[in-house]
C-alpha cells in the first residue's frame, strides 16, 4: 500500500486524487494532507481519509478547523512550517503536489529534500526553479512523476525509447474559449466568458491561463526541464478536441501520442500507481463518436503569452520566475474587474521588459524574484485602466 500526502488536497487535482484513494482503498492510504480556504470540505475530507497530519496555508485558519475537527485526533498545523510538515511527514512515500502557483515552491523542496517521491501538478515548481528542482531529484535520488495531462502523455509515449532519439515534444492545446475569437471580442470578455472552458474542469486561476494560453507556455517551460530537452525541440498545436494529449516525434519519423478521455484523473492515476496502471473511473474512449482530430499552428497575435512564455524560457535565468509572478498578479486582477482579458499580457510583458534576468542559486533567490515580479506587476496593475 502506497502512503501519500497532498499538498492543496481541496483544488481541482486534490478532490481527484482523493477520488482515485476512495476507490482504491487496499492501494492507498492517506498520511497528511494541507489545504487553503475551504476549511468545510477539508474539513470532510479530514473526516473522511483520517489523516494523522494536517495543515492550513493561513496559520489564523488554525482556530477555525480545529472548532470543525474538535471530535477528531489528527495534528493541526499551519503556515508555510505546516505545509513542509506535511510534505516530509514519517511513513509517506509519495507527495502529490497540488498548490497553485508560486505557493508550492518551498514545501515541494522541501518533499524532494525529505526523500519523498513527487507527483507533480504544481508546474509553477519548475517555471520558477526548473534547474534547482531538477538538481535536487537527482541529488537526493526521488522521482518525479507528471500529473499534468500532457507530460503524463510526453511520459507514456517516451516510455522504453531512447532520449536521444526525441527530435520534438509536441505539446497540444484546447486553445480554450477563445481559439476562434476576434481581437476586437477578445477586449470585451468577461471573466464568466473566460471562465467557460469548452473541455476540462480546472480551478479559476489555471482556467485563466488556459483561455490566455499562458497555462501552455507555462507547460512549454516544464516540458524542457522535465524531459531535458532544448526550446526549439518543443512545439505547441492547437488541437480543439483534448484527445490527444500531447505527442513525442522520433528521429525516423515515428511519433507516438497518448489519447483519452479529458479527465484529470487518468494522469493522476498513472502517477499514484506507476509502473502498475488501476481504474480512474474515466469514460473509455469510444473513436467511432469522434467526428474527426483537427491540429493548428497557435496565433501568438491572439495569444501573445505563450510567446512571453517562450520569450522568458529564452532569457532564462530568473526571468520565468518573474514572468510567472507577474501572470499569477494580471490574473487575480483580472478575476476581480480590475483590469481587462486583453491587458494580462501587457502587464506580464511590462513587468518583464522592466527586469533584468540573473542567475538564481537558491529557493530563496527563486522567491525573491518572485517577490519583485510581484511587486513590479501590481505597480503596473495600479497604472492601468479597463
Amino acid at each position: 500500500m502506497k502512503q501519500l500526502a497532498i499538498l492543496g488536497s481541496t483544488g481541482s487535482i486534490g478532490v481527484s486524487t482523493l477520488e482515485i484513494v476512495a476507490a482504491h482503498p487496499d492501494k492507498f492510504r492517506i498520511i497528511a494532507l494541507s489545504a487553503g480556504k475551504n476549511l468545510e470540505l477539508f474539513a470532510r475530507q479530514i473526516r473522511q481519509f483520517r489523516p494523522k497530519l494536517v495543515a492550513v496555508a493561513d496559520r489564523d485558519d488554525i482556530p477555525q478547523l480545529r472548532v470543525l475537527l474538535a471530535d477528531q485526533e489528527v495534528v493541526i498545523t499551519g503556515g508555510v512550517e505546516g505545509l513542509c510538515a506535511v510534505a516530509t511527514a514519517d511513513n509517506v512515500q509519495m507527495v502529490v503536489a497540488a498548490i497553485v502557483g508560486a505557493a508550492g515552491l518551498v514545501p515541494t523542496a522541501a518533499a524532494i529534500r525529505a526523500g519523498k517521491d513527487v507527483a507533480l501538478a504544481n508546474k509553477e515548481t519548475l517555471v520558477t526553479a526548473g534547474h534547482l528542482f531538477m538538481e535536487l531529484v537527482a541529488q537526493h535520488q526521488v522521482k518525479l512523476y507528471p500529473v499534468d495531462s500532457e507530460h503524463s502523455a510526453i511520459f507514456q509515449s517516451s516510455e522504453g525509447h531512447r532520449s536521444q532519439d526525441i527530435t520534438r515534444i509536441i505539446l497540444t492545446a484546447s486553445g480554450g474559449p477563445f481559439r476562434e475569437t476576434s481581437l476586437e471580442r477578445l477586449k470585451k470578455v468577461t471573466v464568466k466568458d473566460a471562465l467557460n472552458h469548452p473541455n476540462w474542469s480546472m480551478g479559476r486561476k489555471i482556467t485563466i491561463d488556459s483561455a490566455s494560453m499562458m497555462n501552455k507556455g507555462l507547460e512549454v517551460i516544464e516540458a524542457r526541464w522535465l524531459f531535458d530537452v532544448p526550446p526549439e525541440k518543443i512545439s505547441v498545436n492547437i488541437h480543439p478536441q483534448s484527445i490527444i494529449h500531447s505527442m513525442v516525434e522520433y528521429v525516423d519519423g515515428c511519433v507516438i501520442a497518448q489519447l483519452g478521455t479529458p479527465d484529470m484523473k487518468a494522469p493522476i492515476a498513472y502517477a499514484l500507481s506507476y509502473p502498475a496502471r488501476v481504474s480512474s473511473g474515466v469514460k473509455p474512449l469510444d473513436l467511432t463518436e469522434l467526428a474527426g482530430l483537427t491540429f493548428y499552428k497557435p496565433d501568438l497575435e491572439r495569444f501573445p503569452c505563450l510567446g512571453l512564455a517562450y520569450r522568458a524560457m529564452g532569457e532564462g535565468e530568473s526571468m520565468p520566475a518573474v514572468m510567472n509572478a507577474a501572470n499569477e498578479v494580471a490574473v487575480e486582477a483580472f478575476l476581480e474587474g480590475r483590469i481587462g482579458f486583453l491587458q494580462i499580457p501587457r502587464v506580464i510583458e511590462q513587468t518583464m521588459d522592466n527586469h533584468q534576468p540573473h542567475r538564481l542559486s537558491s529557493i530563496e533567490e527563486v522567491l525573491e524574484a518572485d517577490r519583485w515580479g510581484r511587486d513590479a506587476a501590481r505597480n503596473i496593475c495600479a497604472s492601468l485602466t479597463r
